[in-house]
């Protein structure tokens, strides 16, 4: 495997604030030639689809050579012989929602989100985007309670419900503003807040050679400040008791530790540090003394990472009500025989969901909502909810993609396809198999998995897979 490694970018100036903030034990030197390396991959097992060990046996075939992570016990380093010949974002088990790419550090967050035996049931993500902390937060909620899964950028909300879908992750809702705004509008509101917040992006250079050319000190002091506003918003949405945790790939203490401490000077009796002291075995090698985790690339080998564990441990003073409107809430709750009549027939061809999700209809379309979403409804604009189960039509229901791939049981009538098959699938071709199912509507699978609902069409099996997911180029690993 060939790989062209260009050489990071490291200004003086930021080598300066880099050696002021490194504490003793590290090896200067060690950072620098660490921010040279080229970024290890690593993925993460989606356990709302497969267990881990399940992954394994899966995977093992192919000859990958997976290290475990030390902080998530569903992640993994990887390394492949076919990287250049086979993108990993293409091969089955990706496209299918087993796993997700994600940085190793990235995963630090969530974990710490969920230490010490935390079960929150509403979860905000207030910078969700692409999906890789909300779709783990999900994994670790099961699928129960709710996600309000925030994203300032409008280009990346398409990103991000795609990932979510892709997983099979029913109990998310998404929105679209500013971070800013939900302390206003939510007071108290969650269990635990995640704000993986903007920022200077310092420790990405091992990723993206080119992350620091415009980097200035003056420039991260500026997003420091909106990263104060964001914390100190987030800090009045989370309920009393509830945890906070506050997280960058950035490596300065401005946008780390010293916005910790405003917020700590800000409600000083309200805010009590939960040290990651033991988070995993090896937590104290990026331990600072206040007991955040200020991860330098060459500690774990992996991009630089910042996190910390806040509890909220009284209510504090209001922030004034937002002057927006929301506009009237397009749905409505489905009565009780109509809700019925709708989970009879998505059982007929297998869809099944649990009393954490509720039916809610506007115009033809129905749909699922988190129930632990609902005491939220009419506070905020909501992009989408839930998930897009039917469409209504005169001979029945239109079953949605998404929901097939989220709500498709064991007991549904499955029709599985052979690897071209599967391909030809994704490929967005009718699949023409030696031995037609027996049914009508059947959900096809690989692997097992549900790939999407199809109909038969005399021998053939027509396509539907959405035209916005179809792939080109080559699919799917091969065995070793």
């Amino acid at each position: 495997m060939n790989l062209v490694r260009l050489v990071a970018y490291l200004p003086d100036s930021f080598l300066e604030v880099m050696r002021a903030a490194m504490p003793t034990h590290l090896s200067f030197d060690d950072f620098i030639a660490a921010c040279q390396r080229p970024l290890r991959r690593s993925i993460r097992v989606n356990t709302l689809k497969i267990s881990v060990p399940d992954f394994l046996q899966l995977v093992a075939p192919y000859g990958w050579q997976l290290t475990p992570i030390p902080w998530c016990e569903e992640g993994f380093w990887i390394e492949r012989e076919d990287e250049d010949a086979l993108p990993l974002g293409s091969t089955a088990e990706h496209l299918s929602g087993l796993f997700y790419i994600q940085e190793a550090s990235s995963m630090l967050p969530v974990t710490a989100l969920f230490a010490d035996d935390n079960h929150p049931q509403r979860v905000m993500d207030v910078a969700a985007a692409p999906g890789s902390k909300t779709t783990q937060i999900a994994a670790r909620m099961g699928n129960q309670g709710a996600i309000l899964a925030n994203e300032f950028s409008a280009s990346r909300v398409k990103v991000l419900h795609a990932n979510i879908s892709r997983c099979g992750i029913n109990n998310v809702a998404l929105t679209h503003f500013d971070g800013r705004v939900f302390g206003a509008a939510l007071p108290e509101s969650f269990d635990a807040i995640l704000l993986d917040a903007p920022c200077s992006g310092e420790g990405v250079v091992r990723k993206d050679p080119d992350a620091l050319k415009n980097w200035s000190q003056e420039s991260n002091l500026d997003i420091a400040q909106t990263q104060r506003e964001l914390i100190d918003s987030a800090f009045h949405a989370l309920r009393p008791g509830g945890t906070l945790v506050y997280s960058t790939c950035t490596l300065n203490r401005d946008e780390n530790e010293d916005v910790l401490s405003w917020l700590l000077a800000r409600y000083p009796q309200a805010v009590e540090i939960m040290p990651l002291d033991t988070l995993f075995d090896g937590a104290t090698q990026a331990l600072t003394p206040e007991g955040f985790l200020h991860v330098f690339p060459q500690i774990f080998d992996c991009e630089g990472f910042f996190v910390a564990r806040l509890k909220k441990t009284a209510t504090i003073e209001a922030l004034p009500a937002p002057g927006y409107k929301v506009g009237k809430f397009p749905f409505l709750p489905m009565r009780t025989r109509e809700s019925l009549a709708v989970k009879q027939a998505a059982a007929a061809v297998g869809l099944h969901w649990e009393d954490n999700l509720n039916l809610w209809q506007r115009d033809k379309e129905i749909w699922l909502f988190p129930a632990e979403i609902e005491p939220l409804l009419g506070k905020v604009r909501f992009s989408r909810i839930g998930l897009r189960l039917a469409e209504t039509f005169n001979k029945g229901f239109r079953w949605q993609h998404e929901a097939v791939i989220a709500l498709a049981g064991e007991k549904s009538a499955r029709f599985e396809l052979t690897q071209a098959e599967a391909e030809e699938w994704y490929r967005g071709r009718d699949v023409w198999p030696e031995t037609p199912p027996a049914r009508d509507d059947v959900i096809v699978t690989f692997q097992g998995h549900p790939l999407g609902l199809a109909k038969k069409v005399g021998s053939r099996i027509k396509n539907s897979y959405p035209r916005e997911l179809v792939r080109d180029g080559k699919l799917f690993a091969g065995k070793a």
